[in-house]
C-alpha cells in the first residue's frame, strides 16, 4: 500500500511534464500561415495598380515590389508628407505594357526622330527625350495643332538594370520652339533601355505603349506616344451612304412582299368554283 502511494505521488508529476513537453514540441512545430501575395499586373492603359491591405504601409509597398521612396512619390503625386496609405487605396507601383486590347488598336510602334549626336559629349552619358501628345483623330502621328498631354507618367528603364526613372507628363510649350514640351531624362549612361508610357483615365492608346531603343554616349533620342480620348469619333465618308442603302434594301423587300400577295389574291378571286351535283 505505501509503495502504491509513492508510486501515484511521483509519478503523477512525471506525467504532468511530460504532457507540458508535447504540448510546447507542437506548438513549435508549427508554423505560422502568412497571405499569399500576388503581384499585381498592368492595366489597359499601361499603369500597374496595387490596392493598399489592412497592415501596409509605404515601407512595406516599396519593400514588396522593389522601388524606393522617390519612385513611389512619383507615381502617386497624391501622396502626403507622412506618405500615409489606407486600405483600398489604388497606388501605382510602375508602368508596364497593357494587360489587354484597348477599344481602339493602337497603331505602329512610335519611331524616334534620327538619334542626333551633340557637340559636347555627355562624359559617357546620354538624354533621352520623351512626349506624350493628345492624338485627337487617332493616326498615331502628332499634327501641328495637338499638344502634349498632362497627367500620365513616363518610364525609362535599362534593360539590365542599374536605372530605373519615372516622370508625369506634362502639356508645356517651349519658348523658344513653340513645340509641345518632352519629358528628357539626362545623364543617362549609355546602354539598351525600354521606354514605357501610362496614359490618363478617359484616353486610349493610338500607339504602342512600350518601345526599346539603344543609346551611346553623346546621343539624344526622342521618342512619341499618343493617346485619343475615349468620347473621340472617327468619321466614316460611306456611312451616310450605307444608310440610305438599307433604307432602299428594306422597301424593295416590302414591294416584292406587296406584289406577291396582291398576285396571290387576284389567284383567288379568278379561280372557278366547283359546285356539287346531286
Amino acid at each position: 500500500m505505501i509503495k502504491t502511494k509513492f508510486l501515484f505521488f511521483f509519478g503523477l508529476p512525471l506525467l504532468f511534464a511530460l504532457l507540458v513537453g508535447l504540448s510546447f514540441s507542437a506548438q513549435a512545430s508549427s508554423s505560422p500561415q502568412f497571405g499569399e501575395f500576388q503581384t499585381p499586373t498592368a492595366g489597359p492603359d499601361g499603369r500597374i495598380i496595387y490596392t493598399v491591405r489592412e497592415g501596409d504601409n509605404c515601407i512595406r509597398i516599396e519593400l514588396l515590389h522593389g522601388i524606393d521612396n522617390n519612385q513611389l512619390r512619383a507615381l502617386n503625386p497624391e501622396l502626403d508628407e507622412d506618405c500615409t496609405v489606407i486600405p483600398g487605396q489604388k497606388i501605382m507601383i510602375g508602368i508596364g505594357g497593357p494587360a489587354a486590347a484597348p477599344t481602339i488598336t493602337p497603331g505602329p510602334s512610335p519611331t524616334p526622330t534620327q538619334v542626333l549626336p551633340t557637340p559636347t559629349p555627355f562624359n559617357g552619358t546620354t538624354e533621352i527625350c520623351v512626349l506624350l501628345f493628345e492624338d485627337s483623330n487617332g493616326d498615331a502621328l502628332r499634327q501641328e495643332t495637338e499638344l502634349g498631354l498632362a497627367g500620365g507618367a513616363i518610364s525609362v528603364t535599362n534593360a539590365l538594370g542599374g536605372y530605373s526613372e519615372t516622370q508625369n507628363s506634362i502639356s508645356e510649350i517651349d519658348l523658344e520652339t513653340e513645340e509641345p514640351a518632352s519629358v528628357c531624362f539626362a545623364d543617362v549612361p549609355e546602354g539598351e533601355y525600354t521606354v514605357s508610357a501610362a496614359i490618363p483615365d478617359g484616353y486610349n492608346p493610338t500607339i504602342n505603349l512600350s518601345y526599346s531603343l539603344e543609346v551611346q554616349a553623346g546621343d539624344r533620342a526622342f521618342v512619341g506616344f499618343g493617346a485619343q480620348p475615349q468620347t473621340s469619333t472617327s468619321e466614316d465618308p460611306t456611312e451616310e451612304g450605307n444608310n440610305s442603302s438599307a433604307l432602299l434594301g428594306i422597301l424593295g423587300a416590302i414591294l416584292l412582299l406587296g406584289g406577291a400577295g396582291l398576285a396571290w389574291y387576284a389567284m383567288r378571286i379568278n379561280k372557278p368554283s366547283t359546285k356539287l351535283k346531286y
